[in-house]
């Protein structure tokens, strides 16, 4: 589930139930449309609503002024109010696709928000939130780390990264879905912390694992792209991480780079994290490429050492 307004939405239902005695058949057509999709007809500009609803551009434009707006772009602007979050990304790839470039200057465009975004990043970091974030990560019994939708990809390879220096490390999204993270935080308390990852488009199950956390005493720790995120509200301590983008919802690199950035600075203050990264070394060592051959030279260069000679015991004759 997302978070959005839906009042916009609601508004616009409210005049097609009002206006629906009057509607001719072909306006009908139109309302049921739009009453079945309204996110995506938010999207769609007059003649693709036509074609879609299977009526005129002329009837769509009418249906519009049916329902007491000035026209079709006054009922649009209406019904996209209330989704304005999640339809941003959707209307900045339209005018991106509708600018002409090539594939190389796509790939160019898309590495330099890369680069902007992790400077951006870099530059709003917080020396005393940096600080905390780590503490508490150090100070934890077990560390629940959430994110669902794109985030849930990215709330792994932070659990992989902390992993090496932390005692007690738990994915909280599995196949068993939302109700296996709250299951897992009902049995966590005040020395338990949750990592919680959350980003345009924000997702109310992050939301509602995060509520859990802090109802059981638990620490929260939010990585997030702005202070008026829903999530920024329910942290103890906030990491922000701009994830402006043309062509997808976000901008993950950006946030990638500031997972490492936090197991690194976690590895800096983790006691024996050196005795611990070679353990984990060693303990993979059969699955790494190369290593077999290594383990088999070595072998064989002991098998074709000199066997080292025996000391003389012999007593010199008196």
């Amino acid at each position: 589930m997302l978070t959005s307004s839906a009042t916009s939405a609601t508004t616009v239902a409210q005049r097609i139930a009002q206006a629906l005695p009057q509607l001719t058949r072909s306006h009908r057509q139109v309302a049921d449309y739009v009453l079945e999709r309204p996110l995506q007809v938010a999207t769609l500009p007059i003649d693709e609503l036509a074609t879609a609803a299977g009526v005129s551009v002329a009837t769509a434009n009418r249906f519009a002024r049916a329902l007491g707006f000035d026209g079709y772009a006054n009922f649009r602007a209406e019904l996209v109010r209330g989704f304005e979050p999640l339809l941003a990304p959707v209307e900045r790839l339209r005018g991106s696709l509708a600018q002409p470039s090539t594939v190389a200057e796509v790939f160019a465009a898309a590495l330099e928000e890369s680069r902007g975004n992790i400077e951006a990043t870099r530059q709003a970091l917080d020396p005393a939130s940096c600080e905390a974030a780590v503490a508490r990560i150090l100070d934890a019994r077990t560390i629940y780390v959430v994110g669902f939708g794109a985030s849930a990809w990215l709330s792994g390879l932070l659990q992989h990264g902390l992993d090496t220096y932390c005692a007690d490390v738990r994915l909280l999204p599995s196949v068993s879905g939302v109700t296996h993270g709250a299951r897992a935080l009902s049995r966590g308390g005040p020395r338990d912390l949750l990592v919680a990852l959350s980003f345009p488009r924000y997702l109310t199950d992050t939301m509602a694992l995060t509520g859990i956390a802090r109802a059981q005493g638990a620490g929260v720790l939010a990585l997030t792209d702005r202070p008026s995120s829903p999530l920024a509200p329910l942290a103890d301590v906030v990491l922000y991480a701009q994830t402006e983008t043309r062509y997808r919802p976000n901008c993950e690199t950006s946030v990638l780079a500031l997972i490492e950035a936090l197991t690194s600075a976690v590895a800096l203050r983790a006691p024996g994290a050196f005795q611990a990264a070679g353990k984990i070394v060693h303990s993979v060592m059969p699955w790494l490429h190369g290593a077999q051959d290594l383990r088999a030279a070595n072998a064989e260069k002991n098998q074709q050492a000199p066997a080292p000679r025996a000391p003389n015991r012999k007593k010199k004759a008196r």
